[in-house]
């Protein structure tokens, strides 16, 4: 790993503007480090071409005084935000090929603060996945491995490429998405920051959808303060988007300076799980402690429908997907299987194209919402969501913020889990309900494993005050003054 790969966003952002090296140099050293790191599997499409185009554009605006935000910062797109004239997949068969004549708004709002796009990065199809397995480019391989260990680990998922491709320095910072926990898990899993916005911070249109009442984008990078200056970019009001909510964007990377002295920070009674291992009590714990130490106050609170989030979570995120995913039919674009008749062609094009677990989720989604099944699941878990979202307000009016373990273990190796759905399900535990809620939530690295795998501590913040947890991940971060630099086995 090269030294400028190294560098976190800041200080890249800040050896730029005082001419320490240019833009060039800057790609040109990710992209080295990309072909270096194939084994990985971290990007699905490389755009070299585009990036050194972009990143001479930006050697020209820093040589004029012009610098905008993000001037030549090299970044990672995840394969489910569009990206005009350059393939957009979400990792699925069933989009072959694809190449949209459109931007996502996420993306067009890097590129207009002057990030470089180095390529598209895998994830598990359609954002469905805890483990990047379900990808139809095959897995990710988590850069961290345990000590002594040569097995392949699990990056987490659904934005594992993006989490992998910044622990590995493949870029300085990710786009990323969370639906049920697909940005703070995988970030937890490599011993990086991932940011989870409130529902509506950043613009979901050009997203490619899985259930659009809970997904939302956001940033995976290696410090809290990328997170937010990644994050002043991404957001924004987009009157395309219905959902986007037309609040001011604040310069998150200024309010980190504000200290935490005086927050008062929820423990929620219900996170305490039977059967969590010890080690993610006692970061719990250390968390805790840590925030208390630089002036924070720690307040017990009660979330008590929490039990009842992810069987909800796992009613209404396939519903949503089984409506959005009809779309693809082969007609209009990606993958189409020729047949004789129309009907057998939807079919096939769609046996053919979506993979077992974009099937699986489907087959629940259609389920509950068919006549006689519609009351019985749909609706009642529409009404556990408001009891969750009125349980998180009556906490607020107690606390700034709530403290929770992001995962409910270490990264778990490859395929341990692939025939397990209901044990994959699990790692959203602790995640789903910010997405229910539509709330902001943060992963940032807090401690290892007793094997030496990354584990993260998760905050959960009041609507639209990502601010308030990001300073508070701050405060954790600066606490655990971790190492977070992975062995690079792959490069051997």
């Amino acid at each position: 790993m090269s030294d400028l790969t190294n560098l976190t966003l800041a200080q890249a952002r800040d050896g730029l503007r005082k001419k320490e090296f240019s833009a060039k140099e800057l790609t040109e050293a990710h992209l080295k480090a990309m072909e270096q790191a194939r084994a990985l599997n971290a990007y699905v499409a490389e755009t070299p071409e585009k990036a050194l185009a972009m990143a001479e554009e930006s050697d020209a605006r820093l040589a004029r005084g012009e610098a905008r935000p993000l001037e030549g910062i090299p970044v990672g797109v995840k394969d489910l935000f569009a990206t005009k004239g350059v393939h957009t997949q979400a990792c699925s068969n069933i989009l072959k090929d694809f190449r949209p004549p459109y931007e996502s708004t996420v993306t067009a709002n890097l590129w207009r603060d002057g990030a470089v796009m180095l390529g598209k990065l895998n994830m598990d199809e359609f954002a469905m996945g805890s483990s990047n397995e379900t990808s139809c480019y095959g897995p990710v391989k988590n850069p961290w491995k345990p000590q002594g260990s040569d097995e392949d680990y699990t990056p987490g998922g659904s934005s594992g490429g993006s989490a992998a491709a910044v622990a590995a320095r493949l870029c300085l910072a990710a786009t990323a998405s969370d639906t049920g926990g697909s940005i703070r898990q995988p970030a937890a899993f490599t011993g990086t920051v991932g940011i989870k916005p409130t529902y509506g911070r950043c613009s979901r249109w050009g997203m490619v959808a899985f259930a659009s009442s809970l997904d939302q984008a956001g940033p995976i990078t290696r410090t809290v303060r990328d997170a937010a200056i990644m994050l002043t970019s991404m957001s924004g009001h987009d009157e395309k988007d219905t959902t986007s909510a037309n609040v001011e964007v604040p310069d998150f990377e200024a309010v980190l300076d504000g200290g935490i002295k005086g927050l008062k920070v929820g423990i929620p009674a219900e996170y305490r799980v039977d059967g969590m291992p010890e080690e993610i009590s006692r970061l719990w714990e250390q968390g805790a402690a840590w925030l208390q130490e630089q002036g924070a106050e720690i307040v017990e609170v009660s979330l008590p429908h929490t039990k009842y989030a992810l069987p909800a979570y796992y009613i209404v995120a396939p519903a949503e997907a089984s409506s959005n995913l009809a779309r693809y039919d082969g007609v209009r674009y990606g993958l189409r299987v020729e047949a004789d008749d129309l009907t057998d062609m939807y079919e096939l094009t769609r046996a053919e194209g979506f993979g077992a677990e974009v099937k699986r989720r489907v087959l629940i989604g259609t389920y509950v919402l068919s006549a006689g099944y519609y009351d019985a699941y749909y609706l009642k878990a529409q009404k556990v969501r408001t009891l969750i979202k009125r349980d998180f307000e009556e906490a607020f009016t107690q606390v700034d913020a709530l403290l929770t373990p992001a995962t409910p273990s270490a990264a778990f190796a490859l395929g341990s889990m692939s025939d397990d759905p209901l044990q994959m399900y699990l790692n959203d535990i602790f995640t789903v309900t910010v997405n229910m809620a539509g709330l902001p939530g943060i992963s940032v690295p807090a401690g290892f494993s007793e094997q030496g795998m990354p584990l993260g501590l998760q905050l959960i913040g009041k609507p639209f005050d990502e601010g308030t947890i990001l300073k508070l991940a701050q405060g954790i971060e600066q606490a655990a003054a971790l190492d977070l630099t992975p062995q690079p086995w792959w490069q051997a």
